[in-house]
């Protein structure tokens, strides 16, 4: 009901031209008041937040949970692993020389082929073309021929150079020495490794510097900072953090990768748990000696490889990712809550 002209009903709250109101034009005393605890702002009379029921995750996992402990059993269970060979060999003399040969032979491969693959990887990224040729060449050609077929071309190398000389290039030689005296399985199998180990190698150093921003290295120059310098203080470290993580999955295969050595008779872990199931002709366990030490170092690894890469997250990230201790005392807490 509109009041007549000339009058104003104090209760009419005035209207925008949308039709919201935006004013009232009654007094204080004749508002209504609002009841006790109940004003803006206050959110008790909203109703309760009730986190979403994932019915679909909880089957899942349970399922996942199910088919896993089925495996563990069977595994535990089943008489034909021979888990009391397991243990019986596991600390042999001879499985122990074979791991602590594995070991040496990783580390070996790991530090020369890094050795070799950073002066390729700069070679590559250089102005010069022709070692930016050699360098590409020297990749292509190891990245293309199966290790087996490597290893197996070193070993028969006296084939190919029944002496190898020191001296004068195209010219008379010094000093000269059998091939067949110098090549033996172990070097053959560390020259090996460490060449296609290097060409791997060559591609992560150069993918890593290549994904430090190119207004790095211009801002170096604009300081007088030499290339040298440059590279070893300021490209190296920011491309850690991209060399590192697959220089470790690296580090895992070359771990596993020793293994094919065992073709050349070289007394690795894999070849000496061969060496025992031959003569017992208990395969089954002895292969689980050597895949429960596999399994083993390799986790050592993983754990080291997730503590360098947190190291060199420093400064990259906000917050450094949590340790696993860090993780399950969070769980805990959570848990307790």
């Amino acid at each position: 009901m509109v009041p007549p002209s000339g009058t104003a009903d104090p209760a009419v709250a005035s209207v925008d031209p949308a039709g919201s109101a935006i004013s009232s034009s009654a007094p204080p005393e004749r508002r209504p008041k609002a009841p006790d605890g109940v004003g803006r702002g206050d959110d008790r009379d909203l109703p309760p937040i009730v986190p979403r029921r994932r019915v679909g995750r909880w089957l899942t996992a349970a399922a996942a949970l199910l088919v896993f402990a089925m495996v563990v059993h069977s595994v535990v269970r089943n008489p034909a692993f021979q888990w009391d060979v397991v243990g019986r060999y596991f600390t042999t003399a001879a499985v122990l020389d074979g791991l602590l040969l594995t070991l040496w032979l990783t580390a070996a491969v790991m530090v020369l082929g890094f050795l070799l693959g950073i002066p390729l990887a700069v070679m590559r990224l250089s102005g010069n073309p022709v070692l930016g040729s050699l360098s590409w060449g020297f990749v292509w050609i190891f990245r293309s021929t199966p290790l087996l077929v490597q290893l197996l071309f070193w070993f028969n190398i006296g084939a190919l150079y029944p002496t190898l000389g020191l001296g004068i290039p195209f010219g008379p030689q010094f000093f000269t020495v059998q091939t067949v005296n110098l090549f033996g399985p172990t070097l053959t199998a560390v020259i090996g490794l460490t060449l296609h180990e290097a060409a791997y190698a060559a591609e992560v150093v150069r993918g890593g510097i290549l994904s430090v921003d190119a207004g790095q290295t211009e801002a170096a120059q604009a300081l007088g900072i030499g290339r040298r310098r440059t590279l070893r203080k300021i490209v190296i470290p920011q491309a850690m953090r991209s060399i590192v993580p697959t220089a470790g999955n690296m580090l895992i295969g070359t771990l596993k990768g020793t293994s094919i050595v065992s073709v050349l008779a070289v007394h690795d872990l894999l070849y000496s748990v061969q060496l025992v199931y031959n003569q017992t002709y208990q395969v089954i366990p002895l292969l689980m000696v050597a895949t429960l030490w596999y399994v083993a170092v390799t986790t050592v690894l993983s754990t080291a490889q997730f503590y360098v890469e947190r190291h060199y997250a420093r400064g990259a990230a906000r917050a450094l990712p949590p340790t696993p201790s860090q993780r399950l005392r969070t769980r805990l807490a959570r848990a307790r809550a």
